[in-house]
């Protein structure tokens, strides 16, 4: 997680970086700091659901690989009982990942000489809510990876998943209310007129509502899992 962090606000910089978009720097009316979190949103997309996948998958194969399932009922933990810790564990490791992976993108605009951000209301918000969607899909793979033993189909449609995140970016804004992997792109700050880039607050309803439905699939999907022969 912690090289996943690093790599993102690395790409992020780099890419924004470049000799096309220095020049801007010292322009205000470009409104860089918004451009930066356009670019940065558009690899949290990229690389999130991937993220998730992958933590929920090793944190949750461990009970499959040493008869973890059993273990735990002998002491009276049922499988729904390990998830939900499971998901407990990894969202405190989330938090600060999450804050860092933000920090680090912000510091490194400071470094390259970009003039402090004026509003930052935009990046903890975005960071807020990519926090929750990034919760809400642990959850959903932790599930994943407990009723199917084969790993590679969680970590499969995590990966399918970051595609469909990058694209939801560019889609209207009805079909990614749809996706679940489009609220990437309903949560985002930035709105993009051309090739000029301006903060924008989105609207909540939207992904409260994803995060009540992806909460009740949690808790009803692993009560199912107390009823599953193992």
């Amino acid at each position: 997680m912690a090289a996943l962090v690093v790599a993102v606000a690395l790409i992020s910089s780099v890419w924004q970086f470049s000799s096309s978009t220095q020049t801007t720097f010292d322009d205000p009316s470009q409104v860089p700091w918004a451009a930066f979190l356009l670019t940065y949103t558009l690899m949290a997309a990229m690389t999130s659901p991937l993220l998730t996948a992958v933590i929920a998958s090793r944190q949750t194969d461990i009970e499959h690989t040493g008869a973890g399932w059993t273990l735990a009922a002998t002491a009276g933990y049922t499988p729904g009982h390990l998830c939900r810790a499971k998901l407990a564990a990894l969202a405190i490791i989330l938090l600060p990942a999450t804050a860092v992976q933000t920090t680090l993108v912000i510091g490194a605009g400071l470094i390259a000489g970009m003039p402090a951000p004026t509003d930052l209301g935009p990046w903890v918000g975005y960071t807020i809510w990519l926090y929750l969607i990034n919760t809400a899909f642990c959850g959903l793979h932790i599930w994943l990876a407990a009723a199917v033993e084969n790993q590679l189909i969680s970590v499969g449609i995590g990966m399918l998943g970051a595609f469909l995140a990058v694209f939801s970016l560019f889609l209207p804004a009805a079909v990614t209310h749809v996706i679940p992997w489009g609220y990437y792109a309903v949560i985002t700050h930035i709105t993009q007129n051309g090739d000029e880039a301006a903060y924008a607050t989105p609207s909540y309803v939207w992904p409260v509502a994803f995060l009540i439905i992806a909460a009740a699939a949690f808790v009803a999907g692993t009560r199912r899992l107390n009823r599953i022969e193992r």
